[in-house]
């Protein structure tokens, strides 16, 4: 038979368990800033700047109180990356970046303020495709990948394409495809995809490498024909467009944006904003908000994530010698 004091003890631990309850979900809120920076490697009015605006606002509340975005253009996102890396690893400062930064980067630059391991990938929260288009320099004849390879191979000195910068993604892929086809094509840097693209539908350059995002807006005019998409298969916002691989040329790359905190971030942080990420990803406004810059809602783990960037770098750690660009060539 149970004694007086020990119902009481029961019935005092029974109380005591029932009181603490509520205390779990302000200690677990506690080791998140109040205030939480997303930092951007590019100014805003961007792609990426418009996809981390739309993350702080559904990340408000779930994450963090209060969510910013720091815009930190230059240097190819490295400004961004090296803020981050010095940043305290408590969940207040989180970087959104393609994967440049650590897949292709520490093969075409010398020195970087910073090392690949400096930063835990978290979570992807959107994908999308390069693309190559053709403009007026480029005969209407043209309308293929193979077309234009071949035009290319009888008219050397006119085969260049253009891509936002020296040393990105989109150039590296221009180039690799030149590569596998066995042709020259001269490559054309400019200072983003504004410039760019106006040069290639006034004829000042016959093609183009970017992402498909960029082409949209411009497709109505008339003054420019994509030839090929990037990926494994066909891109919803242009689904008439082949991919490289239908082509005959294995360029399955495709773009994406990721959520990444300093190094010796605790894993409950890191595990609590994934799945704040992951749920701001399959809201519905969050992808249509997304589909106007031609990309798509995406969302992988941590560990999927840190395996998808591996498998990045891995590729261009072979293909960047191949390529033979520096970033002091």
């Amino acid at each position: 038979m149970t004694d007086r004091r020990q119902f009481t003890a029961r019935l005092l631990g029974t109380v005591g368990a029932a009181a603490a309850l509520p205390l779990w979900p302000r200690l677990a809120s506690a080791q998140t800033p109040e205030v939480v920076r997303i930092v951007v490697g590019f100014p805003p009015g961007g792609s990426t700047d418009n996809v981390a605006r739309r993350l702080a606002e559904k990340l408000r509340g779930a994450y963090a109180p209060t969510m910013l975005v720091d815009n930190r253009p230059g240097a190819g996102t490295q400004i961004a990356v090296g803020a981050v890396k010095e940043a305290a690893p408590d969940g207040g400062t989180v970087l959104l970046s393609p994967p440049a930064p650590f897949s292709v980067y520490p093969f075409t630059y010398r020195k970087l303020p910073y090392a690949p391991q400096d930063v835990v990938p978290v979570a992807m929260v959107c994908t999308f495709p390069f693309a190559f288009a053709v403009g007026p320099a480029v005969p209407a004849s043209v309308r293929t990948l193979p077309d234009f390879i071949a035009w290319a191979r009888a008219h050397p000195a006119q085969a260049a394409f253009g891509s936002p910068a020296a040393g990105s993604t989109p150039h590296l892929l221009g180039s690799l495809l030149g590569k596998m086809a066995g042709v020259d094509l001269t490559h054309v840097p400019y200072r983003g995809d504004g410039p760019g693209l106006q040069d290639l539908m006034g004829g000042q350059v016959a093609g183009y490498s970017t992402v498909l995002g960029s082409y949209l807006p411009q497709l109505r005019s008339g003054r420019l024909r994509l030839l090929a998409v990037s990926g494994s298969a066909r891109s919803p916002f242009a689904p008439e467009l082949p991919t490289y691989a239908e082509q005959g040329y294995a360029l399955d790359n495709t773009e994406w944006f990721g959520l990444f905190v300093p190094a010796r971030t605790p894993q409950s942080i890191i595990d609590r904003l994934a799945t704040a990420a992951r749920a701001a990803v399959v809201q519905p406004d969050y992808a249509q908000g997304l589909a106007e810059f031609g990309m798509s809602a995406q969302f992988l783990g941590p560990q999927e994530l840190a395996a998808k960037l591996k498998a990045d770098t891995d590729f261009w750690r072979v293909q960047v010698p191949r390529i033979g660009f520096t970033a002091d060539s």
